[in-house]
């Protein structure tokens, strides 16, 4: 089949790696060790066949990561939930239709608890496979003792492979990526001190400018840590993180380091704007001592983000540095001392400058440049308070008024069974990935057991099988799979075939035969592919089979009918059920959440102007925002469309993300009805906002239209005009908390419109020039 573009190809690996060779090493030896036991020494051909299959079953068709004591942890957790699984199946397998209802309970109830993380993703196929196996025929109750044993004789097994052949070294921890973006963003924060100090920064990594900028590439040494950092920002996206390694769980672990990452891109994206804003018009100490504390609130959480890995930070140091700077500003400036140098936009270069004969642009220059680092030190504020959270320290009361919460930091109240239900109830909706994948599995598996029942199909547990392993979250990926699916298991029916013919009956061979055999398949289909999976993996189940009753070629003959029954059950109901996958309404649950994040902006000027009360729109563009990242994670695992490739979904959901974390630190700073300086001030900043708001609306009414996005970009551009004029307006006030405050949410309504920008079909860059 043609490769749809969307995902580019993997190169194919000629040889395999260590981790691979010793993971086959272990399943094989757990499997082995299990069947024989209990086939020829203990003469109980059940349990045998459970202790091979569950080995296998989460050894090779799930995934376990992690280091070997998590491994370890893993699989004697999930013994209890197998266990049930087989007694369910056991008992329900005595009609089909019984068997069949079960299968769409348990596929539907399995898929869906991936809503709890990435482990519970990999293990979800193994599990299925718990209760697919003994919901066949025979029904034999009597037997379940022996299966029970078989399942924690093979788990038990395996969990010793883990621990004592080649145990795997700890993967690369979240909670390492989350502490070294903080340390660049600290030197970051450093470069921007030293500029807005007037002082002359020293380069990178301690190395003079000169030095930076040849190991820099030519760029100067500023260039490097602004370069570096961003890189090592970029690292914290779910997209650049294996699966299993991404923070996602509802634990309140998980949702602080999660709220590190995008806290730490908040924080970078204001750095930025303080550099730029610094080095211009002069010293500036009072924000250089600001911008120094935040430097040093960025390392501490830095180092204390890992367990063991430095103290617990505390938040007080840079509270009180906030609380200084915020009476410092709100200080009239002393007699015949100049308001501020000017500033200049935040998007501007370096060089542009502001005339000396534009008053009010210069206090625009002053207060926009306090209110940019404020925002960078409440941000490391944030930083310290979820990495406390996630080093399980308990959380302070919750201080946020009653009439706006839940705060940013609700989770660390909650606990972890209301946690958890909260991330089930939030996605028990069809606009939910989860939800999607959890009802395709179901509707598919529960088809594929009455199918397989209705033509008494031998070994009907392969079509099961089949489905599992070969349907994919869309059509697309689901056709590619079909091919080497089936050309590999037509070849191994082949060599099945022939191998039963020229041996027969004798399973002294087979057994010998069994182990070598078992590790090359296992091996084999990581590196060659899934079509060299198929075929050998048909080669060991005929060889175990034999070994359990006589065999002729007919067996070949009835894997393959089984597999391509499966994969056809799994393509139409990969047609039936969301055929695009991700891509399905991605459109509409991005302008979606451009809406919600257009009202929770429009709430929180209202809150903070005093003109309207909190309604719970922060809270809801925080569940789109999760949603619609769950859904443009998985489009980005799948082949998809070209034309869906037209709009920059990623800066659409930072847009979203950046409107509720931009939200928090304003309603935690600025007191109810005290952003504005008198009712007019309040109406004229209450319809800044709206605009605002209208621009996220146009921009997802054009996404959805697929049009040009003409209506949003005069939205951004009247929109910035007016609030540059607002900002300009509360510098002829006095220095007083409500006009700095007009500013400050200007300036986030500003930085708001910059992130829309980036979403093409209206990514036309800021104008140059002062705002």
């Amino acid at each position: 089949m043609r490769r749809l573009p969307g995902r580019p190809e993997q190169p194919r690996r000629s040889r395999p790696e260590p981790a691979v060779v010793h993971r086959a090493v272990r399943v094989t030896a757990a499997a082995c060790v299990g069947f024989y036991t209990f086939r020829y020494g203990l003469h109980q051909p059940v349990t045998a066949t459970y202790a091979l299959f569950a080995a296998v079953a989460v050894g090779v068709l799930a995934r376990v990561e992690g280091d070997a004591r998590a491994r370890v942890r893993t699989l004697l957790l999930t013994l209890p939930f197998a266990a049930a699984l087989v007694c369910l199946g056991t008992a329900l397998a005595v009609h089909a239709w019984t068997a069949a209802l079960g299968m769409a309970g348990v596929g539907f109830a399995v898929a869906f608890g991936s809503v709890g993380g990435p482990r519970l993703v990999g293990l979800a196929n193994g599990l299925q496979l718990f209760y697919i196996l003994p919901c066949f025929p025979p029904f034999a109750p009597d037997t379940l003792p022996q299966r029970l044993a078989g399942v924690a004789t093979g788990l038990v097994l395996l969990a010793a492979a883990e621990r004592l052949l080649w145990p795997e070294p700890p993967p690369t921890d979240y909670r390492d990526r989350v502490a070294r973006a903080a340390r660049a963003l600290a030197q970051l924060a450093d470069l921007a001190a030293a500029e807005c100090a007037g002082r002359r920064p020293a380069a990178a990594d301690g190395r003079a400018d000169g030095e930076a900028d040849g190991k820099a590439g030519g760029g100067t040494g500023g260039s490097a840590v602004s370069a570096r950092a961003l890189a090592l920002l970029d690292e914290l996206r779910f997209s650049r993180i294996p699966m299993m390694e991404r923070p996602v769980g509802p634990g309140a672990v998980d949702r602080a380091l999660a709220h590190c990452a995008t806290t730490l891109h908040y924080v970078g994206a204001e750095l930025l704007r303080v550099r730029r804003l610094g080095s211009v018009g002069g010293p500036h100490p009072q924000v250089a001592v600001l911008v120094t504390a935040t430097a040093q609130a960025l390392r501490a959480a830095g180092g204390g983000v890992r367990a063991g890995g430095g103290p617990v930070p505390s938040a007080a140091s840079i509270e009180a540095r906030i609380a200084a700077f915020e009476a410092a500003r709100t200080a009239p400036a002393p007699a015949g001392v100049p308001a501020a140098p000017a500033r200049i936009s935040a998007s501007a270069p370096a060089h542009t400058s502001v005339s000396a004969s534009a008053p009010g642009r210069t206090a625009a220059a002053r207060l926009g440049l306090g209110t940019v680092a404020l925002n960078a030190a409440e941000g490391a504020r944030f930083l310290i308070l979820a990495t406390r959270t996630a080093r399980h320290v308990p959380a302070p009361p919750d201080d946020t008024p009653p009439d706006r919460r839940p705060g940013p930091f609700w989770y660390a109240h909650e606990p972890a069974a209301m946690l958890w239900w909260r991330r089930i109830r939030g996605n028990l909706t069809t606009r939910s990935v989860y939800f999607r994948n959890a009802l395709r599995t179901a509707g598919a598996l529960s088809a594929a057991r009455l199918v397989a029942g209705a033509l008494d199909l031998t070994h009907g547990f392969w079509v099961l099988l089949a489905t599992l392993t070969l349907m994919r979250t869309s059509a697309a990926d689901t056709r590619t799979a079909l091919r080497p699916a089936l050309v590999g298991t037509a070849c191994g029916a082949g060599v099945t075939a022939v191998l039963l013919l020229a041996v027969g009956e004798h399973p002294v061979f087979y057994a010998a035969a069994l182990p070598p055999v078992m590790l090359f398949a296992f091996t084999a289909g990581p590196v060659l592919g899934l079509a060299w999976a198929q075929g050998m993996f048909t080669v060991v189940i005929a060889m175990v089979f034999t070994q359990l009753a006589p065999a002729g070629w007919q067996l070949a003959e009835a894997r393959l009918v089984n597999v391509a029954t499966g994969a056809a059950v799994g393509i139409l109901a990969g047609l039936l059920a969301w055929p695009r996958g991700g891509g399905q309404d991605l459109r509409r649950r991005t302008a979606e959440l451009l809406d919600r994040s257009a009202a929770a902006l429009s709430e929180t000027v209202a809150v903070v102007t005093g003109t309207g009360p909190a309604r719970g729109a922060l809270a809801r563009a925080r569940h789109s925002a999760l949603l619609t990242e769950a859904q443009y994670a998985q489009y980005r695992s799948e082949r998809h469309d070209p034309a869906e490739d037209g709009p920059d979904w990623q800066a659409a959901v930072l847009t979203g993300q950046h409107t509720v974390r931009g939200a928090e630190p304003l309603l935690a700073r600025i007191p109810p009805g005290t952003a504005a300086a008198g009712p007019d001030r309040a109406a004229a900043l209450v319809r800044r906002a709206d605009q605002v708001a209208a621009a996220f609306r146009s921009q997802g009414a054009a996404l959805l239209a697929r049009a040009p996005a003409d209506a949003a970009d005069r939205a951004v551009a009247d929109a910035r005009d007016a609030l540059r004029a607002e900002r300009l307006a509360a510098t002829r006030l006095p220095a007083e908390a409500a006009s700095l405050h007009t500013v400050d949410v200007s300036l986030w309504l500003t930085g708001l419109l910059d992130d829309l920008a980036r979403v093409p079909g209206n990514a036309r860059p800021a104008p140059d020039g002062p705002h």
